[in-house]
C-alpha cells in the first residue's frame, strides 16, 4: 500500500503496472476509511476475477471533496476478454457500493 497525500493505491506487486482500469465515483464516502475501502473493492475485484490468469489487481483511492474517485483494475500478463466490462460490473454493483461505504 502507497499513500501520496489524498491518493492511496493497493497492490501486492510493485510497481503498480495499469494494464487495464476502471473509473467510478463513490458519492458521499470522503469521510470514510480510504485503506478499508480499497481492500474491501480488490477482495472483491479478487473474487469475481480469480480465473483470470495472470491477474494481479490494484485498486486507487483518491479523496476529492465529499467523493471517493476509485479506479481499480491491475496487471495482466496475458489477453483477456471483457475484462475491463467485468471490473465495470464489480464496481457498478449497488449492494457492493453501499457495503464499501458502510463498512469502511
Amino acid at each position: 500500500m502507497s499513500v501520496d497525500g489524498a491518493q492511496l493505491t493497493l497492490t501486492r506487486r510493485s510497481p503498480a503496472r495499469w494494464d487495464v482500469a476502471v473509473q467510478t465515483v463513490l458519492t458521499g464516502c470522503a469521510d470514510r476509511n480510504r485503506a478499508a475501502i480499497a481492500h474491501q473493492v480488490r477482495q472483491d475485484l479478487w473474487r469475481a476475477l480469480s480465473r483470470v490468469r495472470g491477474f494481479s489487481p490494484i485498486v486507487e483511492v483518491t479523496r476529492s471533496g465529499a467523493d471517493m474517485h476509485l479506479r481499480a483494475g491491475g496487471r495482466l500478463d496475458a489477453p483477456a476478454p471483457d475484462l475491463k466490462a467485468r471490473i465495470a460490473g464489480v464496481l457498478n454493483h449497488p449492494a457492493a457500493r453501499a457495503r464499501w461505504c458502510a463498512r469502511a
